[in-house]
C-alpha cells in the first residue's frame, strides 16, 4: 500500500487562483470548479498561498452589506500554504489530514510550481481502490 502516490491520484486541472483576482472572481471560479479550495500562483505558476471557501465567506458578508468588492485574493490567503509532493504517500498524508485542518492540499514540484490539487475525496478514493484490489487478489 506505501506505493500509492499523490501524482497518480490528484486533480492536474486544479481551480488555479491569482493573488491580484478580485475575491468575487475567485469565489466565482471555486463555486464553477466545485472545490472548496484553492492554490493561489504567481506569474510563474509558483505556489504562494491557497484561498478557502471559509476565506472568503467574511469578506462575502461583508460586501453584500458595504457592497465592496475591490478585496483582492492576496488580502484573503493563507501563506504559507500547506502543500505535498507529487512523490508523496498517499497513505501520508491521509495521516496529516487526519491532523491538519485543509481538505485540499497543492501538489507541487521542488521548485515550488504547482502541478494540481489533491482532496480528502481523491485521498479516500485511491485508498478504497488500493484496498478492493487487495481484496479481489485474496479471493
Amino acid at each position: 500500500m506505501e506505493s500509492l502516490k499523490v501524482a497518480d491520484h490528484m486533480n492536474r486541472r486544479a481551480v488555479k487562483l491569482t493573488v491580484d483576482m478580485p475575491v468575487a472572481e475567485a469565489v466565482e471560479a471555486l463555486l464553477v470548479g466545485k472545490q472548496t479550495g484553492a492554490p493561489v500562483v504567481d506569474s510563474h505558476n509558483k505556489l504562494v498561498g491557497f484561498l478557502s471557501e471559509q476565506d472568503c465567506l467574511s469578506q462575502m458578508i461583508t460586501s453584500s452589506y458595504y457592497r465592496e468588492q475591490v478585496c483582492r485574493v492576496k488580502e484573503l490567503m493563507k501563506t504559507p500554504a500547506l502543500s505535498v509532493k507529487g512523490y508523496d504517500s498517499i497513505l501520508e498524508l491521509a495521516q496529516t489530514m487526519l491532523k491538519e485542518k485543509p481538505k485540499v492540499y497543492p501538489v507541487i514540484e521542488d521548485n515550488g510550481e504547482l502541478l494540481g490539487s489533491i482532496n480528502r475525496s481523491e485521498v479516500l478514493n485511491a485508498i478504497d481502490m488500493q484496498l478492493r484490489d487487495g481484496y479481489k487478489s485474496h479471493a
